[in-house]
């Protein structure tokens, strides 16, 4: 059984290898063939240097999207084959122009057949395929420009994972979970507060009795995240996000987008206008999820906490 029929797309980056491998295989041999001494992996920047102008090895790096370690590397191999040299740049004497050697010019005539020749065996190669391969490189090339295939597979992780992930109301046996999880970040990045303490060790009675909310993510039924919805006695606010927490051990599932979006969504059915936050900025990835979430600072409102050095609201 074959194994790329049997594996499937997974093996893309392997099946690809092994077609780069024949043909450079292809490459060396056929560079013998024309009597030509040349590393295949040393053509795009023979090419490039075989219309004349010298460059910096940066221009060359630039010019066949390879990086500047590599083409350094590149540049050194052929120049100890005496196809290359460099010299310093008499405009700029930091810069060192790579140029052909008179060895490396006369290759640019010996090889000319061997594009003709090379070139007509792949158009041969094509027209005898239903697909158009170079075509497919380059669509294949300009959207893993636009995302990553690294990109790609987080994305598809954090969907699956999501799926083990349910936000639920709160019920007393969380209340563990609730002020562990804050303590943690609390402790980690400052120091509990007697406002804390307030919310935490009587989350009934200081939230939910006086009108407020506690949502609970749950990843395969672990409580592993938590968000406060606090009943505000002001004029311009409804409710007061806060003490939202989740666990370090299962950060980069979107956990926190997920909370953040289910507590706004309360607080919506609930009719309310308008939502306050305190922060701060320290937590970088808690202030850009806030502003993902649709955040905006504000500022003059009186804190109780030392730690914070930025409020946002949310109009809903």
């Amino acid at each position: 059984m074959n194994f790329f029929d049997t594996v499937g797309k997974m093996a893309l980056g392997s099946r690809l290898r092994l077609l780069t491998d024949k043909i450079t295989e292809d490459a060396a041999a056929i560079y013998k063939l024309y009597d030509i001494d040349m590393h295949p992996k040393w053509f795009p920047v023979f090419y490039v240097l075989s219309n004349g102008a010298a460059k910096t090895i940066t221009a060359i790096a630039k010019e066949i999207g390879h990086s500047h370690p590599s083409v350094s590397k590149i540049i050194g191999e052929m120049s100890g084959k005496g196809l290359v040299k460099e010299k310093k740049d008499k405009a700029d004497g930091r810069r060192n122009m790579v140029s052909l050697t008179p060895k490396g010019k006369e290759i640019t005539e010996k090889i000319k057949d061997q594009y003709s020749d090379v070139n007509n065996a792949i158009e041969e190669i094509s027209a005898g395929t239903r697909n158009d391969l170079w075509k497919a490189i380059e669509e294949w090339e300009f959207l893993l420009e636009q995302q990553t295939l690294l990109r790609r597979v987080q994305l598809q992780k954090k969907a699956r994972e999501s799926q083990d992930v349910k936000i639920v109301d709160y019920r007393p046996e969380y209340q563990q979970a609730f002020k562990a999880l804050n303590e943690q970040w609390i402790s980690t990045w400052f120091k509990m507060e007697a406002a804390d303490y307030k919310a935490l060790d009587n989350p009934q009675g200081y939230i939910l009795k006086n009108g407020g909310h506690i949502l609970v993510a749950l990843y395969k039924e672990v409580p592993v995240g938590v968000c406060a919805l606090i009943k505000m006695n002001d004029p311009d606010y409804d409710f007061e996000l806060a003490k939202m927490a989740v666990s370090p051990t299962v950060q980069g599932k979107s956990i926190g987008w997920m909370l953040g979006n289910a507590v706004i969504e309360k607080a919506r059915s609930l009719g309310a206008a308008k939502i306050y936050l305190e922060s701060n900025t320290i937590l970088k990835p808690a202030i850009n999820l806030y502003h993902k979430l649709g955040f905006q600072k504000v500022v003059g409102r009186i804190t109780p906490y030392e730690r914070c050095n930025i409020q946002m609201e949310l109009t809903l």
